[in-house]
């Protein structure tokens, strides 16, 4: 067929959504009855459906087919901070006090006789009572930093892309997880790499997917959230860690673990840069420990070939700690102020998951017990863009699958509940609004 047609065929049957005979939710032939229906080829018949995902109006989900999605979809991952929202989207965790006892200590930080110092611009490796003191922080599972491993970002994402650029370059393969942090997906997008998706199970990323995406070509380094993950909650146990440190040394790949919810954890499992420290990038962040308004990243690399790469890609992509963030978390670790935070942090956790599993009792909730985000597994027949845009026109805002899907196309039908925003008030009824759209369906669109 020439190839105009695929395009005639997808504007039929857009204006066949947009006309509503076909609804948000409703399921399309299968590629191949499609094809044979209208007497096209199947490869002309995927380019229809690609074009129609490509526009936004439908979508595919893993061993379901593809879906109308539901109008008004909010995009994924919108701004925080919306008025009149219950913000299920994004995790900002703060406990009581927090806010009073974080201005504290950054009064000290910037008392007239420390100002003058902690205003002057940091390179990469900071300064040397950041050093101290992140390396005494971050020290667990029996690893420990060298104070002169760390370098500085101006919050964790910098962290991520710093050392996405620091491992590769435009056109090299990236192993990320099939379902994965929404800005791993951006920065590798922006850096002109070329994102593998990973598949999963119950761990995260397992030793048999990477081996399957190393066989199709090289991979210069791999994306991974061993603790509590985003959005699943998958924490690796110590055996699948070892696993993949092994795996990265025999085939010289760099594993970027990203531990920004570890401070969750308490277990004394090691981290991946325990077990491969040439091999491992660590990043971390203040944005879920402290406050997000005066952020600070982490990196530790303990190689330190790695370590001048990294400083590099930090100088080139302006990604540099603020002085006034990067005083203020020194203070924040030095006072004991974010162990203490961190401690609270760990118990309100489980205090919300309890508010939300009580209310969303006998639905399917996957996650790890101290997180603060649970996955939420969707009854038949909701869909997972139609859910969000129900909720969304209710003032209640989730993550749907599609975000954090690497591979488009291939998202589960579920989304993420991130709880750790609203007030405990606005939390129970957000959990109310959910409840409800479960029970009535995806009628409650038409509403």
């Amino acid at each position: 067929m020439p190839e105009t047609d695929y395009r005639r065929l997808a504007d039929a049957m857009a204006a066949e959504i947009a006309a509503g005979r076909l609804r948000p939710g409703a399921r399309l032939d299968p590629v191949r009855r499609y094809a044979y229906g209208r007497g096209i080829a199947v490869s002309t018949a995927n380019r229809v459906y690609a074009e129609l995902a490509r526009r936004g109006l439908v979508a595919g989900e893993v061993g379901r087919g593809t879906y109308v999605r539901a109008g008004l979809a909010p995009p994924p991952m919108a701004e925080p901070g919306r008025p009149g929202v219950i913000d299920f989207e994004f995790n900002f965790p703060a406990v009581p006090g927090q806010a009073e006892a974080l201005a504290e200590a950054l009064r000290d930080a910037l008392a007239p006789d420390r100002a003058a110092e902690a205003m002057r611009p940091v390179g990469a490796p900071g300064h040397e009572a950041a050093r101290l003191a992140a390396a005494r922080h971050l020290a667990h599972g029996g690893w420990s930093p060298a104070p002169d491993d760390l370098l500085f970002t101006g919050g964790g994402r910098q962290a991520i892309a710093a050392t996405l650029a620091a491992c590769a370059t435009a056109g090299d393969r990236i192993g990320i997880e099939a379902m994965t942090y929404p800005a791993v997906k951006a920065a590798v997008t922006r850096l002109g790499l070329v994102a593998v998706p990973l598949a999963m199970d119950a761990e995260g990323v397992t030793p048999d997917a990477v081996d399957a995406a190393i066989r199709a070509g090289p991979l210069k380094a791999i994306y991974l959230q061993p603790v509590i993950h985003n959005p699943t909650g998958a924490t690796m146990g110590l055996a699948r860690r070892r696993a993949l440190a092994s795996l990265a040394a025999r085939e010289d790949i760099i594993l970027i673990e990203d531990a920004v919810f570890g401070f969750l954890d308490e277990t004394d499992i090691p981290p991946l840069i325990a077990l491969a420290p040439d091999r491992v990038l660590l990043v971390d962040g203040m944005s879920k420990r402290a406050s997000p308004g005066l952020s600070s990243g982490f990196i530790a690399a303990p190689s330190p070939a790695l370590r001048r790469r990294v400083a590099a890609a930090i100088r080139a992509g302006a990604w540099h700690a603020s002085p006034i963030g990067l005083a203020a978390a020194t203070a924040w670790m030095e006072s004991g102020l974010l162990r203490r935070l961190e401690a609270q942090k760990r118990i309100d956790a489980q205090a919300r998951q309890a508010v939300l599993r009580a209310g969303l009792v006998g639905q399917a909730l996957l996650g790890d017990p101290r997180a603060y985000h649970l996955w939420l597994e969707l009854p038949e027949p909701w869909r997972s863009d139609a859910f969000t845009t129900a909720a969304a026109r209710r003032g209640v805002a989730v993550t749907p699958s599609s975000a954090f899907a690497s591979q488009p196309g291939h998202a589960p039908n579920g989304v993420r509940i991130a709880f750790s925003s609203p007030s405990m008030d606005a939390m129970e009824r957000g959990v109310r609004v959910i409840a409800a759209l479960l029970a009535a369906g995806p009628e409650s669109l038409s509403e």
